[in-house]
């Protein structure tokens, strides 16, 4: 529970209450201010008894009989000695000598409005002035009889009193009163511990009595229950007990501030004594309430005060409850959001208050946003979260670069700047190169991979270039086969476009990024003679390049460089050759040797494929290696089909090889010499029954064959030709059906188009002449020649027809060769 205690200059803060072990964590609702000025010039002298608020002016009575009229920071703007109605903003006043002490005024909320002239006063009597219409005023007695009127709210036109019997309620527009609330606890003194009212809205009364709090809530009564009763009545909505008991009540939106007066017994002398009055937020439920928040108050002579002593006021719309004592006057207000950063950065919440801050920095006033991020650094760097803290930096210093330098030289100073070198800005803002070379020396010192990556992920231009060179190449003198220093030196000379210097680190190296390397910065004038290095690294890699920039290295020099690594030179020839078959044809008898000596699976598709290749030397360097395939093949194209066929039966022995050879060829002869090679060889022959049925007549096979002779499969093989003969037959009767069916479809199809007219009209012209085809008299006879392609012509501009043929074609038809079309109509008239 917070409270608020006296300093000596004469302020308020909140602090932790005595009974409790532990500081609390719950944030206040309210912060307090003491009202001093003309206040404490008062109090001096005199109690303060009661107050009002309106506006922005308060009314003190004190307990000799003195109002005084103060402005917000309580300063005197007035006195009076009597009961006055005074207008804060006219010249209109009221005076009035009463015959018996005025307990307590009130006036009516539209006092200002010429319809509203009242006010009433308590005392033995509650007494209603009102002004008539000659500007004179009158009183007429509300109530009187049941004790002294203490406390007295008006609201609309509802007239709240209380008395030493209870409250009640008076229409002002009905002239009715409707309701009368007792008092619970007869047994407290109804001057010691007085009612306390609050109007929460115009039809909602808040009764505070003893340690009591009743809702009431007025509603209208429907016009079947009136009969002599008033047009309205209460209901009690809500009715609790509190701990303490009430000296005031305020209403805060749904919930409810509430002033109390606190007895505690003392552990030592087990008597009770008058404890700090306390101001509760809480929020009412139906028969009991949630404290939102409790503050116990420390206000002057607060140990010689009673329950009457305290009074509470507030200012509607603005949240602000003044809390009165005899010696006294504090001012209570909701907090803001100033004052919430205020207890985050007590409670050193600062992730909380930066967060705060951001939501509502049009609203806060005495807080910035970089001085609370500012805080929050030094407070993680404090903890030793130095990765925390750096990471930090970048949102809340932004683009500050000052401010940057100041929090590297500090980390600097504690040891961590590897810890904010991630977070550094690279573009926008960018701080000084000796800062960035800073962290790149700590790093150097310590940490080559964490150099290495810094010098990849920075651009060049953050720092002095040939300052870090330096630096690097010393540290090369104690490690000079360190890799990781020698590929960052390689990096450092790329920023600096010392490409050579950077091309053989990369290439020593063996480094994957060297092509890339050579690509983006056109170093082929600087690989010409290492071109070995890289083939040597990565082939693939290399050969890709080089073909892609054949304008910048050419072929010829590709190949001299690699004359003595003919490994090389054939995965170079030979990606070339896949590329275009042409580009290198100069070095296609070289190729062959290439392709015998380190790749024979793709010799035989290179001469395959290949036109500028020598036959002859081909020939010669696959018969020297005994490459029967391949020799096969040449021999072939060669035209020597003979010999190849006799290599296949000789050396390879496969009679499937020597039929699709043979079907290759398509050449009768060559059947008849596999035929003869084959009829002293059962297995040959049984090859070549199962598959010469569609090529030659196998009759002439089966004549050959030995009586006698015994042939694997002969069975089966027989009974194949048979089923391919069948099928050929088949497939010719089918095709000729489909043939028969197409063509007779198509005749159809014809006679169709043909049986169909022709538009003639005088659109059409005719094609010899070129004039209208219709005469323009329609009366005069004509005659005319329509041809199936469409052409028209009048009869007497057509050729006269022979007698050996007397059909007629078109001219123009004929003459395109397109086909002659015969004459379909003839039109006459």
């Amino acid at each position: 529970m917070a409270e608020a205690e006296e300093q000596e200059s004469g302020s308020l803060e909140e602090s932790t209450d005595e009974s409790e072990e532990e500081e609390s964590e719950e944030e206040p609702k309210l912060k307090y201010e003491r009202l001093s000025n003309g206040v404490t010039e008062i109090l001096q002298k005199d109690a303060a008894s009661c107050m009002t608020v309106h506006d922005k002016f308060l009314a003190l009575g004190t307990h000799y009989g003195k109002v005084y009229l103060l402005d917000v920071q309580g300063n005197i703007t007035q006195k009076f000695d009597i009961v006055q109605v005074f207008g804060l903003y006219s010249g209109e006043e009221f005076h009035e000598t009463f015959d018996c002490p005025i307990k307590i005024i009130a006036v009516h909320p539209h006092f200002v409005r010429s319809s509203c002239k009242q006010f009433v006063t308590g005392g033995k009597k509650l007494l209603l002035f009102e002004r008539s219409w000659m500007s004179r005023w009158k009183s007429s007695v509300l109530h009187e009889g049941e004790g002294n009127i203490r406390s007295v709210k008006w609201r609309g036109h509802l007239i709240a009193w209380a008395n030493n019997m209870g409250v009640k309620i008076f229409d002002i527009t009905s002239k009715q009163r409707i309701t009368n609330v007792p008092r619970d606890d007869i047994s407290l003194r109804p001057d010691m511990y007085p009612c306390s009212l609050c109007w929460k809205d115009s039809v909602t009364l808040i009764i505070g009595w003893g340690p009591s709090i009743k809702i009431c809530s007025v509603k209208e009564r429907h016009a079947s229950e009136m009969r002599d009763l008033p047009s309205r009545y209460v209901e009690i909505v809500s009715q609790f007990e509190t701990e303490f008991y009430i000296s005031g009540l305020a209403p805060l939106c749904d919930q409810l501030v509430v002033l109390s007066y606190v007895k505690e017994v003392s552990e030592k002398t087990e008597r009770e004594y008058c404890a700090r009055p306390r101001l509760d937020i809480i929020q009412p439920l139906s028969e009991t309430c949630e404290e939102i928040s409790s503050d116990a108050l420390t206000v002057r002579g607060f140990q010689e005060n009673e329950c009457r002593d305290y009074h509470l006021e507030y200012s509607e719309g603005e949240s602000l409850f003044y809390i009165v004592s005899p010696r006294d006057v504090v001012v209570a207000k909701e907090r803001d959001q100033d004052d919430h950063i205020d207890w985050l950065l007590e409670k050193k919440k600062y992730e909380e208050a930066l967060m705060a801050a951001e939501i509502s920095q049009k609203n806060i006033k005495r807080h910035k946003i970089l001085d609370i991020g500012l805080a929050y650094i030094n407070h993680l760097v404090e903890k030793g979260e130095y990765d925390i803290a750096a990471r930090k930096c970048q949102k809340i210093l932004g683009k500050n670069a000052a401010l940057w330098e100041y929090e590297v030289y500090k980390f600097k100073e504690i040891g961590q700047l590897k810890a904010i070198s991630p977070y550094l800005p690279r573009g926008d803002p960018v701080l000084k190169p000796l800062i960035y070379e800073m962290i790149l020396h700590e790093f150097l010192e310590s940490d080559y991979e964490g150099f290495a990556t810094l010098i990849r992920e920075w651009p060049g231009d953050l720092y002095n270039n040939s300052v870090i060179v330096q630096a690097v190449r010393d540290h090369l003198k104690k490690d000079s086969q360190n890799r990781t220093l020698l590929k960052t030196l390689a990096e450092l000379y790329t920023y600096d476009k010392n490409y050579g210097n950077a091309l053989e680190i990369y290439l020593t190296l063996r480094h994957k990024d060297v092509f890339q390397l050579i690509h983006k910065h056109n170093l082929f004038s600087s690989i010409k003679d290492k071109i070995v290095l890289l083939m040597d690294f990565d082939s693939e890699k290399a050969v890709d390049m080089l073909l892609d920039n054949e304008d910048k290295i050419s072929i010829k020099k590709v190949v001299e460089e690699l004359e003595d690594r003919p490994e090389l030179q054939h995965v170079y020839l030979h990606k070339l050759f896949k590329r275009d078959h042409h580009k290198g044809q100069r070095y296609h008898e070289k190729q062959i040797s290439l392709y015998a000596e380190f790749d024979r699976p793709n010799l035989l598709p290179f001469l395959r494929d290949s036109i500028h290749c020598p036959l002859e030397k081909a020939l010669e360097i696959c018969q020297q290696r005994n490459f029967v395939e391949e020799t096969v093949y040449l021999l072939s194209r060669m035209g020597n089909s003979r010999s190849a066929l006799k290599m296949i039966m000789e050396e390879l022995h496969d009679v499937d090889k020597a039929i699709d050879f043979a079907k290759e060829q398509d050449d009768g002869e060559l059947w008849e010499d596999l035929i003869l090679y084959s009829i002293d060889k059962p297995p040959f022959i049984t090859g070549l029954l199962n598959n010469i049925g569609t090529h030659v007549d196998p009759i002439l096979l089966i004549h050959r064959i030995k009586e006698g002779m015994e042939i694997p499969n002969l069975r089966d093989s027989l009974v194949k030709i048979l089923q391919d003969y069948n099928l050929q037959i088949l497939l010719r009767e089918g095709c000729k059906k489909i043939l028969v069916a197409d063509s007779l479809s198509l005749l159809k199809k014809m006679h169709r188009t043909q049986m169909k007219g022709i538009l003639v009209d005088e659109e059409n012209i005719c094609e010899s002449c070129l004039s209208p085809i219709l005469p323009s008299d329609a009366a005069k006879p004509f005659s005319v020649v329509v041809f199936h392609c469409r052409h028209m012509f009048h009869k007497e501009c057509l050729p006269m027809t022979s007698m050996s043929s007397p059909v007629q074609f078109c001219n123009i038809c004929s003459a395109k060769h397109r086909g002659p079309g015969s004459a379909i109509l003839e039109m006459k008239k």
